[in-house]
């Protein structure tokens, strides 16, 4: 196995993607400059057949279902054992899709019950700020770390909250504990 490239940003890995050939991407779904999700699905546009590896610091109950479901070939969190990455890049070189015990629970819990839980309702970029109101971060500090202004993640928990049906911020935080969705 071998790394042919290496992009510290969106706009990197997308040109990177487009100027040479792959046999699979890594990509992080956490990325400086644009939502990985989001690099995810112009990959998908642009080479369909490319299969991408998601990577996460975050548990596969928080994007897991989402990425797959957006064209990722698997998914993989950061925190997991070498061995394993390693077969999840064998399993999708072979043309399968790598889901984990954990990921194909999320895949098969409940199907009688089809209604969505609130926060899966939500957008990617409304999902990220759900997720750091969830973790108390507060407005600014959120807007300084996705390089937003402030008046657009107000807009973003404005959707959240209204998307949601809560009050406020603490509406949001009992719901992201309730539900195991922060670390």
């Amino acid at each position: 196995m071998e790394v042919g490239g290496e992009a510290s940003t969106a706009e990197e890995a997308i040109r990177l993607v487009r100027t040479q050939e792959w046999d699979i991407v890594l990509l992080d779904i956490a990325m400086p400059d644009k939502s990985g999700v989001e690099v995810l699905k112009q990959i998908k546009r642009e080479k369909p057949a490319l299969p991408v590896l998601m990577l996460s610091m975050h548990p596969e109950s928080r994007y897991a279902v989402q990425v797959l479901r957006s064209g990722a070939s698997g998914y993989v969190q950061k925190e997991a054992l070498a061995t394993d990455l390693v077969s999840a890049i064998n399993t999708i070189l072979r043309g399968h899709k790598y889901i984990s015990y954990g990921v194909a629970e999320l895949l098969t819990t409940d199907p009688v019950d089809s209604e969505k839980p609130l926060h899966e309702t939500l957008s990617q970029r409304e999902y990220e700020i759900f997720y750091k109101l969830g973790q108390g971060q507060g407005v600014t500090q959120i807007a300084d770390e996705l390089c937003l202004s402030v008046k657009t993640v107000s807009t973003y928990r404005s959707r959240v909250l209204q998307k949601m049906n809560m009050a406020n911020n603490a509406d949001i935080i009992y719901y992201a504990i309730k539900n195991n969705l922060i670390d």
